[in-house]
């Protein structure tokens, strides 16, 4: 028995998450009903709306920047959501989970792997809408914005990848979808991040930082200085607490599960 123990290859433990978010965010790349829409709407609405209100301006609001934070923060948001949300649920209903519970990896090699895709997918979202700002739009922004904005967006999937992954607990791998599309959409307008709360109807502007989408999209708008509003510490505040309350009830679904 020793010598059978013995002759075993030992294996290394980054290499086991990297593997495995590796091939997560391949699956989800090669799935064209995630990465299509993850990968072309942020940057086919930042095209159409970018381009055509690019030289209105007003005071410090520039439509090409404002649109640059706004719909990154609309684009980093979906990995998150739909990345967690539908892959948790139908991985759960398909019985996958206790699949990966009985092989001998790591317990939260699971979830570093959907995060480490979501993170992924962000930084390739940020790429292209920067690509399009500079050469299309024609965004010109201090050196120091851009690692800013980069910043902001990569770690801003966080919360969505909580209330993705809450979801992904909660509801049917079939009614995931809609769930999280009646989350996203109307959570993106009701933030501002299509079009600037300042021409919307007052309401919205009083239950805009109810949603997370709203304090993320306030730090993207400061890293490229266009005006934002409140303290940055309570947006980043806020977001913290969206993370750990939508992960503790998760956790607490997948203990179930």
């Amino acid at each position: 028995m020793n010598a059978i123990v013995q002759t075993l290859p030992r294996v290394s433990l980054p290499r086991i998450y990297a593997l495995e978010s590796k091939h997560e965010f391949l699956r989800l790349l090669r799935a064209p009903s995630f990465a299509v829409p993850t990968l072309l709407f942020p940057a086919m609405f930042y095209c159409l709306f970018a381009v055509l209100f690019v030289k209105n301006a007003a005071g410090d609001y520039h439509a090409n920047i404002y649109l640059l934070a706004t719909y990154g923060v609309f684009g980093v948001m979906a990995p998150g959501l739909f990345g967690f949300g539908v892959s948790v649920a139908l991985d759960r209903e398909r019985g996958w989970l206790t699949l990966k519970r009985a092989q001998p990896m790591p317990p939260g090699a699971y979830l570093a792997s959907k995060l480490a895709m979501a993170m992924l997918f962000a930084a390739t979202i940020f790429t292209i809408l920067a690509v399009l700002a500079i050469t299309v739009a024609g965004v010109t922004l201090p050196l120091a914005a851009w690692p800013k904005l980069f910043l902001v967006e990569i770690f801003g999937v966080l919360p969505f990848c909580a209330i993705g992954l809450c979801v992904g607990t909660l509801v049917s791998g079939q009614a995931a979808p809609a769930v999280i599309n009646l989350i996203y959409l109307p959570m993106s307008f009701l933030a501002g991040l299509w079009m600037p709360l300042r021409i919307l109807p007052p309401v919205v502007r009083e239950v805009a930082p109810l949603w997370p989408a709203y304090h993320l999209g306030q730090l993207a708008l400061a890293a490229v200085g266009q005006p934002s509003e409140g303290a940055m510490l309570a947006h980043v505040a806020a977001l913290a607490a969206v993370t750990i309350v939508f992960l503790a009830v998760a956790r607490r679904r997948l203990a179930r599960a």
